[in-house]
């Protein structure tokens, strides 16, 4: 069949046309108006801008004492940083704090008001309540609208006695709990004692996976697993634990469960099965074989647009030798398997690439998502894109780290062990794995970080443990080493990161600018938070930690003015992904898709459809 010049054009263009602008959907949020005391005469307000309104956008802000008429805050219409300090707030009332957005010079409608009750102590954090279950400890968490308000509730994982994948012994069942902000309890999960609690086993995820503006949640599941209904999956009288507590036999399930209400809506056999649990092992180091389960028994998960439009979820199993990625769709109340990839046996080039963690992002910039596995990339169709060779490792860190090179770039640590050979820290380019520079020869790092924390230069800073030193994208060395290896976050009114680590927050070079008293980070030595995202307020970014007693959760907020303005960073679809994995493995901070820091550009304005909650 023969096509005219002008049809074959029109094809073209048509074709181009739809991937020139298609959007991601997205969740519509709302303004996340939040307000906390910073004096006894002083609130600190703050709020968000979504990603899709305009760049001249200007706000007025009202409160609201008791029954009292409003009262505008601002004689002039707020045009820079979207904070605002109320110097005025009598503390023996309740305020409350709402937003009317100003478009064309014409003020819009209020934004949900925040409640600020009288008698509010001096603090920098709001408390969620707990039914933390006995013998408990809450442990990471995830954000996603649950019920279509547009604003986000917690899914906490509370832990009880667990063990690593190299321990013998029995583990309590995991259990997932859901709340609001203010702390209304909504469900619990229990995935019964045919999952095995730790690290490595418990992977869950948290997206709008249907589109239909409310997020479900999505985890491994087995026989005995109880969802938010108190309805049983499979076999409740199975019991598959061995003599040593390992649970290496009986089927697995993957289960969607509604957000709104816990209730699994769909249940299929998990992908990949163990198969022979001896024949997960791969290329060099540890990619050995076993038969105790460490190998078979290791999971990671995230999120990701592989369509470019929707969100896929795609479960994971395997990083020292064999490794298997399976994608799933959510669409019209019906799970599908996407793809499979599948590295298979040692040598295979992939096998023995993958990490503690992953990351997601567009590395290729065809608009569609590519998994960061460690030292190996796969590409949106489920093919090998890439692999460095450098295997596994367990921190990696993935943006626009140097803006003077176009495209993303990846900087990992890598574990050098039982005679292998190789860098133990390397940036490479995300796009084709090209390696850029390397440090540590023949060292084995076990953390290490990448963002722009000096505030006097442009570009990411990357160091790691045994750096000494910190280092420029290019290699060079810049100045000392920070005292800390661990989580970043966005919390003074500069655009540099901070270093986050336990309970506390410092600036390189700068000093303390947070200590959490009477709360504790997770997850043993990494000490790393339940959570950190952009959870409300203006762009930067929250802190929730757990109470020492384990009956809260704290949700911790900077009070530090900025004339800097930005949309929600939960509006840049990569770091949005990025809260989806962050309780994967080794948890590893938040990336934006672009790059935010000192000297930076203006923010790209993202290419999303935010969705309407369907009532």
């Amino acid at each position: 069949m023969r096509i005219k010049l002008p049809s074959l054009i029109l094809l073209f263009t048509l074709c181009f046309s739809v991937h020139l602008y298609a959007q991601r959907q997205m969740e519509k949020l709302g303004r996340g108006v939040v307000a906390v005391r910073k004096g006894t005469d002083s609130v600190f307000v703050s709020w968000r801008i979504s990603g899709t309104e305009p760049d001249d956008i200007a706000f007025n802000l009202y409160r609201k004492t008791g029954s009292g008429v409003p009262k505008k805050l601002n004689s002039a219409p707020l045009t820079k940083g979207t904070n605002f300090v109320d110097a005025g707030a009598n503390m023996n009332v309740a305020n409350s704090y709402f937003v009317k957005s100003i478009v064309g010079n014409r003020e819009q409608g209020a934004s949900t008001a925040f409640l600020l009750a009288a008698q509010t102590p001096v603090q920098q954090y709001l408390t969620i309540p707990l039914k933390t279950p006995s013998g408990y400890t809450p442990n990471d968490a995830s954000v996603g609208d649950l019920d279509g308000d547009g604003e986000y509730e917690i899914i906490l994982h509370q832990t009880g006695r667990g063990r690593d994948n190299s321990s013998s012994g029995i583990t309590d069942p995991p259990i997932f709990q859901a709340y609001k902000i203010d702390g209304t309890f909504l469900w619990e999960i229990n995935l019964g004692k045919n999952i095995r609690e730790g690290a490595h086993y418990t992977q869950f995820m948290v997206y709008d996976l249907d589109g239909d503006g409310i997020a479900e949640f999505a985890c491994k599941t087995a026989d005995g697993t109880v969802d938010g209904k108190g309805k049983v999956i499979g076999d409740s009288t199975k019991d598959y634990r061995n003599k040593n507590g390992k649970i290496l036999d009986g089927p697995e399930f993957f289960t969607i469960f509604s957000g709104k209400t816990g209730e699994a809506l769909a249940t299929t056999d998990y992908i990949p099965g163990r198969g022979n649990i001896g024949a997960w092992g791969g290329r060099g180091g540890n990619g050995k074989n076993d038969d105790s389960g460490n190998r078979v028994d290791r999971f990671t998960a995230c999120i990701a647009y592989l369509d470019g439009i929707h969100p896929s979820v795609v479960m994971c199993r395997g990083y020292y030798g064999r490794t298997v990625l399976a994608a799933w769709d959510w669409r019209n109340g019906k799970l599908t398997s996407r793809w499979v990839f599948d590295t298979k046996d040692g040598r295979n080039p992939y096998s023995g690439m993958g990490n503690h963690n992953l990351s997601v992002a567009d590395v290729d910039g065809d608009g569609k998502d590519e998994i960061i596995f460690g030292s190996m990339c796969v590409d949106d169709n489920g093919k090998g894109l890439y692999t460095t060779g450098l295997r596994h490792g367990d921190a990696l860190h993935v943006s626009d780290l140097d803006p003077e090179r176009p495209g993303l770039e990846v900087f990992g640590v890598h574990e050098i062990e039982e005679g292998t050979k190789g860098p133990g820290a390397a940036l490479y380019e995300a796009k084709t794995g090209e390696i850029l520079w390397h440090g540590s020869e023949d060292e084995d790092v076990g953390r290490g970080v990448a963002d722009n924390i000096d505030n006097t230069r442009v570009g990411a800073q990357m160091w790691w443990s045994g750096s000494n030193g910190l280092y420029d994208m290019k290699g060079n060395r810049i100045g000392e080493q920070p005292h800390s290896t661990n989580f970043l976050i966005y919390w003074d009114g500069d655009l540099s990161r901070e270093l986050l680590d336990g309970n506390h927050i410092d600036k390189y070079n700068g000093g303390r600018l947070l200590t959490a008293n009477g709360a504790i980070a997770n997850n043993w030595t990494k000490s790393t938070p339940a959570l950190s995202a952009d959870i409300f307020g203006d762009w930067r970014e929250e802190l929730i930690l757990r109470s020492y007693d384990n009956q809260s959760l704290r949700i911790y907020t900077t009070t530090i003015p900025t004339d800097y303005r930005n949309y929600t960073l939960m509006h840049d679809p990569q770091y949005r992904l990025s809260i989806a994995w962050q309780n994967v493995g080794y948890n590893q901070p938040p990336h934006t898709g672009f790059y935010f820091g000192y000297g930076m550009k203006k923010a790209p304005k993202p290419n999303i459809l935010l969705v309407e909650p369907k009532k």
